[in-house]
């Protein structure tokens, strides 16, 4: 008699190894094409971006009478809730300009500290100057949307450039803006501040926003076609005509928005008005956050809404920047275990496409690129945000800044 049961010495046994291999395999060349992807999109950025440069201002036709009856059409629009830190420099900058603005405008949203007093003292005096009191925040409006509908109201330009608070402009940086945005036929051009950064938590995340952009996102397809999905914008800088301004409903049309620099210029593209993106390189710089800790908050706000306020949209981009930025050192690691062809050389390859990718980014947006070694981190710190950000969703209905609660009210509209 058998000791086993017919047939049984014939059933195949699972081959482990053989499906380890399989699924390992599948996930390396995922990451290999991916990663080839936005190597493509960023060295092919890195040459088309278009840059501000201190020569445009200098070289326009016309010379200096007509940068100066250009700069006269401009209003420059600053909202500020709780800016004393920063609000003076930026007023005083502001009124630097070389030819200066038409007006320069501080709209003080609420502030509970010197915001205002700081504002108009930098001014010292100047005719260009104004300041608006914010008006209670009405339902439905983001803070800063509202704000910066009160500023468009008041502001008499052709040319509305909308900054923040913390925003610096070189004195060269408002004609260089002006000769880019003729250059390029924008209805709206916004500007990629360079940015600051000191503390760990800024290091870890702010250099991403270049990454994002500069590796995601080829800067033909945001110029060239009316896609909304391929629009991008940094609210802090934004210049419009008036009339494309007027044409997409301003502030008012993207008033709940989170996210509302995208959601404006997904409106341009749909209204087809032109779109244009430039780099400030150098003139044009920021220092986002000034804390680690205001870093996440400020990411933790944003990420979500940033995903469309969908929670399966923001899991998928962390699992598939797990695939390609972590699943490699993984890999490296525990290769003894994991058998498949071409280790270790395999792993060692997508872990310096990751590198370089992150590094050749940081490069072109004036960064630094040695924290590109850094990329694990960010994506595992970039991984705890977005689960603080779907925890305050479950929480809170919404986000918290400065202050405030604001509700998620689904999905916003993307046009």
């Amino acid at each position: 008699m058998p000791s086993h049961p017919a047939g049984d010495e014939r059933r195949p046994k699972p081959d482990l190894a053989g499906g380890q291999q399989a699924m390992l395999t599948l996930l390396a060349l995922f990451a290999t094409a991916a990663l080839t992807a936005i190597a493509a999109i960023a060295v092919n950025n890195l040459v088309r971006f278009p840059r501000l440069t201190a020569r445009q201002g200098c070289d326009q036709r016309g010379g200096a009478e007509m940068r100066r009856r250009n700069a006269e059409r401009v209003s420059m629009l600053i909202p500020a809730r709780d800016e004393a830190a920063t609000i003076g420099d930026t007023v005083a900058l502001a009124l630097a300009q070389e030819p200066p603005p038409g007006e320069v405008f501080v709209l003080d949203d609420h502030s509970d500290d010197a915001t205002a007093r700081i504002a108009i003292s930098s001014a010292e005096g100047s005719k260009r100057f104004k300041l608006i009191c914010g008006q209670p925040l009405p339902p439905g409006w983001m803070g800063k949307n509202w704000a910066c509908h009160q500023l468009a109201r008041a502001a008499g330009g052709d040319v509305l450039v909308f900054t923040d608070a913390d925003v610096r402009w070189r004195p060269d940086a408002l004609a260089a803006l002006l000769v880019q945005m003729e250059a390029l036929d924008a209805d709206l051009l916004t500007v990629w501040p360079t940015q600051t950064t000191v503390t760990w938590g800024e290091r870890l995340t702010v250099p991403l926003m270049a990454l994002a952009i500069l590796g995601y996102l080829p800067v033909q397809l945001a110029h060239a076609t009316v896609f909304p999905i391929a629009a991008a914008a940094n609210g802090q800088c934004m210049a419009f005509r008036r009339a494309a301004y007027a044409a997409i409903g301003g502030h008012d049309a993207v008033r709940g928005a989170i996210v509302e620099d995208i959601r404006l210029a997904q409106r341009i593209k749909a209204a087809r008005l032109h779109l244009r993106m430039a780099d400030g390189a150098g003139l044009v710089g920021c220092r986002m956050y000034a804390s680690s800790s205001a870093a996440i908050d400020g990411y933790t706000k944003n990420i979500l809404a940033g995903h469309g306020g969908r929670v399966s949209l923001l899991l998928l981009s962390t699992v598939f920047h797990w695939l390609i930025f972590l699943f490699p050192w993984f890999w490296l690691t525990l290769g003894a275990a994991w058998p498949a062809p071409g280790y270790p050389l395999w792993p060692l390859a997508l872990i310096a496409a990751g590198i370089g990718v992150r590094g050749l980014t940081a490069y072109a947006t004036r960064q630094r690129v040695a924290d590109a070694l850094l990329m694990p981190l960010s994506v595992l710190l970039m991984t705890w945000i977005a689960a603080r950000a779907v925890l305050w969703q479950w929480r809170y209905g919404g986000v918290k800044w400065k202050g405030r609660i604001v509700p998620n009210r689904g999905k916003e509209p993307t046009a």
